[in-house]
């Protein structure tokens, strides 16, 4: 290093590298300058390899990009232009053992003014030799300070060789050991960190709330991200009540260190110290908390989730303001996941309950059976400080956003979930809410179940229309539609007289659609003309088409919420009981045009001898009275069942359809629907004897019609006898006439006679069964029914004939 231009060069260097020295040679920075200048020359004087991979290019590139990136580009320029020019006057030397030095002396000027700027971070222990330098005279002699030597460290300076290499050394690694942080220290930094302790370089930041190297210390990118990873159990500890606990234990360990002064002693002495009488104090209010702790987790043994923050809540109703600070604080912690699961339920329709913590279970169902059973309450995890009312309502959200996404393939819920929190003040991020805030979180909740439940009826009933499929069902499968009833009757009685098994459901397919063609259903939506199918139901051996013949109508989704397969069930039920009354119906219409007045007056047996004439009025006589008694029961029992129950039934729906403000409202009207119709049509569980008594009535009437079409069938073929004439005038064909209507006459007389005793068994059947309904209609607890007797007994007729027996 004789050489003054090489001397010249490191000077520059070390100026370059040491921000302290551009304030000029004067002061302690230049100290430090001259300092770090004389130590240079030693080092480079000297024989000290560090274990690292002498690269000097790399180095250097590595000094350039860092002055350039600290917005000091100059000096950057000016780095590679001294460093290209001593390398030249080195050379085959290598520069790479003083750029290296110079390095870390800088990265130790960056470490110390980073630690300044952290609170309460230690300085740099002395090194290992310290004492002993300490004790070493000045000057040339072993020990003595190396005044420009950067602070925190000591080099020991000697005229000894060995010594001087034992003193560079332990620079060395000092320096090491503060720039480049070693694995080991790195461990223990981040055990102490998992106590909620700050170690050397693994502090807790306030400002990141996390725990993280700063940005001084030199480590690599790979290592920094680990320690932040394993830190996050530190982080996780300091959330615990139990880290004030350790806390407070580390200061009382520290204040027992200090003796205990005894009377007359020194007053000077710190009065920092520990008795057993300030211990007690100290250890009071964490005996109450840690007391609390253990009988809340005594209560709260085997619970998870809202089972255990309702059991905390519980605990937290107390007068005291310590205990209750302690408990709110607590249960914030403890119900933050759960008001996160209820935002993101409420507003999103996601349900993220990865370990069944939630008062809200999601099962697999398929997609007609999501809103009834693809989601329940679990009362047990449902926290007391939530009412059933609002957890109903939180349950409701949720699924009408699931049911608009899946079912609806609606997406117009999340505009309406972002108005509802723009609305109530708060975002459809999370974190907005927490323990303490129930009435905020019912507001957010009752706004958007408003908004979404608002969104999801215009859907149901503007773009699945479901009014109309709803006014498609009474009219097609509860037989409103009169004249579609009618022809529908006319075209497929033939084919329901038939056996069952002969019967094909594509033939009865076809008449269906020439009684909608011949209709005024003709003119309805074809998309529902579309879902009115006929159903064959099972059948057994001597079952006819008119006992297996039905209509049903296909409801998609999302309407199969409402239509599920139950509740068409109920209106199969319904239309096979309005079936048999319309069969009914038809077959007295049929029976009074077989016997209409013209047909009686023209008949040759009106025109006979007194005695077969009379026997045949007679059995007419009768005959019509007992069709007017059954028309009589028929007539008004229609009438009823058409108008007092479906009719105000349906009015009644469909203002509570309008009504309804979500799709609970609306199942809930459909249901009530449904119910009053079965009630007061005689098909619930309290009528099965009334509605037994009432088919054995429509079966003595099926059975009337059966005669009637036999006996009047007979009389038209006696008829066509009685009218025959012969070919020739001779004696034996007026005696053959004479024979022939004789014998006519007397087949006649016995078939009004017969027609006679059929008729007044099936009469003394009909009364018995009549008598019987009539009887049981009072004991009926619905009020409509009431009024139906009313109508068929209006002139008490029935009962002045039951209180004479």
């Amino acid at each position: 290093m004789d050489d003054h231009q090489t001397q010249d060069l490191v000077k520059e260097l070390v100026h370059r590298l040491l921000p302290a020295a551009e304030s000029g040679g004067g002061g302690g920075g230049g100290r430090d300058a001259g300092g770090a200048l004389r130590f240079a020359h030693r080092i480079l004087s000297s024989r000290l390899a560090p274990a690292v991979l002498p690269d000097e290019h790399a180095l250097a590139e590595s000094i350039k990009r860092r002055l350039a990136a600290s917005g000091r580009p100059d000096d950057a320029l000016a780095f590679a232009d001294l460093h290209s020019k001593l390398s030249a006057r080195s050379r085959p030397a290598s520069l790479w053992p003083l750029l290296y030095l110079l390095d870390s002396l800088s990265s130790r000027r960056r470490a110390a003014a980073a630690a300044s700027c952290l609170p309460n971070l230690p300085t740099a222990a002395p090194p290992r030799n310290a004492a002993s330098g300490a004790a070493a005279g000045a000057g040339g002699r072993p020990g003595a300070r190396a005044h420009g030597a950067p602070p925190g460290g000591v080099v020991l300076v000697s005229k000894d060789p060995n010594i001087r290499e034992i003193a560079l050394r332990e620079y060395t690694e000092l320096v090491l050991d503060d720039m480049e942080v070693s694995e080991a220290a790195l461990v223990r930094d981040v055990l102490y960190a998992c106590q909620g302790i700050d170690g050397r370089y693994v502090r807790y930041d306030k400002a990141g709330d996390a725990y993280d190297l700063p940005d001084g210390v030199r480590v690599p990118r790979s290592t920094r991200t680990l320690v932040r990873k394993l830190c996050e159990l530190g982080w996780l500890f300091r959330k615990e009540e139990l880290s004030d606990y350790y806390k407070l234990l580390a200061v009382l360990e520290s204040y027992s260190l200090n003796p205990i002064p005894t009377p007359g002693s020194d007053s000077g002495v710190s009065g920092n110290y520990l008795s057993l009488r300030r211990l007690a104090v100290w250890l009071a209010e964490p005996a109450v908390r840690m007391r609390l702790m253990a009988v809340l987790v005594d209560g709260c043994r085997g619970l998870r989730g809202g089972a255990m923050a309702g059991a905390i809540h519980g605990h937290a109703q107390h007068g005291d303001p310590m205990f209750q600070e302690f408990m709110g604080r607590l249960l914030r912690r403890v119900c933050s996941p759960l008001f996160e699961m209820v935002h993101s339920w409420v507003l999103e329709g996601e349900l993220e309950d990865v370990f069944a913590e939630f008062f809200i279970v999601g099962q697999p169902v398929k997609a007609e059976s999501l809103w009834r059973e693809g989601y329940l309450i679990q009362s047990d995890m449902l926290p007391s400080f939530i009412s059933p009312v609002l957890a109903q309502r939180i349950l409701r959200t949720g699924k009408s956003i699931n049911f608009l996404r899946v079912c609806c393939d609606d997406n117009g819920w999340a505009d309406a979930a972002a108005e509802a929190a723009a609305y109530v003040g708060t975002t459809t991020s999370r974190g907005g809410l927490g323990y303490g805030e129930t009435d905020a979180l019912e507001a957010l909740v009752v706004e958007a179940a408003k908004r979404i439940d608002r969104h999801l009826m215009d859907v149901i009933h503007k773009r699945y229309r479901f009014k109309d499929h709803c006014l498609a069902i009474k009219r097609y499968l509860l037989l409103g539609q009169g004249d579609f009833v009618q022809y529908l009757m006319d075209v497929v009685g033939p084919e329901l007289s038939e056996p069952a098994n002969r019967i094909s459901s594509f033939q009865l397919a076809g008449l269906l659609e020439t009684a909608i063609r011949a209709s005024n259903a003709q003119y309805d939506d074809r998309d529902i003309l579309d879902r009115i199918k006929v159903k064959m139901m099972d059948h057994g051996d001597g079952d006819r088409g008119w006992d297996v013949f039905s209509l049903e109508y296909d409801a998609r989704v999302p309407l199969d919420t409402v239509f599920t397969a139950s509740v068409m069930k109920i209106y199969l039920k319904v239309f096979n009981f309005l079936w048999k009354l319309k069969r009914v119906d038809h077959s007295l219409t049929g029976v009074w045009k077989t016997m209409k007045p013209n047909c009686i007056v023209s008949s040759p047996f009106y025109k006979e001898g007194i005695s077969i004439r009379a026997q045949f009025v007679s059995v007419l006589r009768k005959c019509q009275v007992l069709f007017n008694e059954m028309n009589h029961f028929v007539t008004n029992f229609q009438y009823y069942i058409m108008f007092e129950v479906l009719e105000i039934s349906w009015a009644r729906f469909s203002d509570e359809m309008d009504a309804a403000k979500d799709l609970d409202d609306l199942l809930l009207a459909h249901d009530k629907y449904l119910n009053s119709i079965l009630e007061k049509a005689l098909l619930g569980e309290r009528s099965h004897g009334l509605l037994r008594n009432l088919f054995e009535l429509f079966d003595i009437i099926l059975q009337f019609r059966s005669h009637a079409d036999r006996w009047f069938e007979r009389i038209y073929e006696l008829q066509l006898r009685g009218k025959g004439k012969p070919k020739s005038k001779s004696k034996e064909s007026g005696s053959w006439l004479d024979g022939g209507r004789k014998a006519m006459i007397q087949l006649a007389g016995e078939l009004f006679r017969k027609m006679g005793e059929d008729l007044d068994s099936i009469a003394k059947d009909y009364t018995a069964s009549l008598d019987a309904f009539i009887t049981q209609l009072p004991m009926q607890q619905h009020v409509d029914l009431k009024f139906l007797l009313f109508r068929l007994d209006f002139t008490e007729y029935y009962s002045r004939v039951s209180s004479s027996k």
